[in-house]
C-alpha cells in the first residue's frame, strides 16, 4: 500500500469519525435547566399588613409546603415598629397569590414604603441572609418616595 492510498483511507476514517461525533451530539438531550420563577417588583402596600410601616416582609406560601412553615417563622423574627411581616398562604389569600403571580413558594419578598420590592427570595432562605437583606436595606433607608 502506498502513501497516497494510506492518507485516503486515514481521512476517510477520520471524516466518518466526524460524522459519527455530530450524529451523537445531536441526540443526546440538552441539559436540563432550574426553572425561574418570577418575582413580583411592586406590591400595593394595602394588600399587606402594616401599610404605614417603612418596611415590609412579606411571606408566601402554602398549607401544603414544608419548607413554608420554617420560611415564615425565620421571618416573624424581624417584625418591629419599622418592619411589617406578613404571612401570606394561598389557601387563605389566594387572590393576593394570583395579583402577584406566585407560581413557587415560598417566597420571600421585602418591600419598602413604596412597595418597590427591594430583595427577594424564592424557596427558603436561611436566616442569615434573610435577616442580612432586611438589615442591609434598613440601613440604606428608604429609596425615593413617590410624589405625594
Amino acid at each position: 500500500m502506498g502513501g497516497v492510498e494510506r492518507l485516503l483511507i486515514a481521512g476517510v476514517v477520520i471524516a466518518v469519525a466526524v460524522v459519527i461525533a455530530i450524529l451523537i451530539d445531536r441526540r443526546s438531550p440538552d441539559a436540563p435547566t432550574a426553572p425561574r420563577w418570577a418575582v413580583p417588583t411592586q406590591l400595593d402596600r394595602a394588600d399587606f399588613a402594616g401599610p404605614a410601616q417603612p418596611w415590609l416582609v412579606a411571606v408566601f406560601t402554602s398549607e401544603t409546603c414544608d419548607a413554608c412553615a420554617g420560611t415564615a417563622a425565620k421571618a416573624a423574627v424581624l417584625a418591629s415598629e419599622d418592619v411589617a411581616v406578613d404571612e401570606v398562604a394561598v389557601g387563605v389569600r389566594p387572590e393576593v397569590h394570583r395579583r402577584y403571580a406566585i407560581d413557587a413558594v415560598p417566597t420571600v419578598v421585602v418591600a419598602d414604603a413604596d412597595g418597590v420590592v427591594r430583595a427577594s427570595f424564592v424557596g427558603p432562605p436561611t436566616a442569615t441572609d434573610l435577616w442580612a437583606a432586611v438589615a442591609e436595606l434598613r440601613d440604606a433607608g428608604p429609596g425615593p418616595r413617590a410624589p405625594a
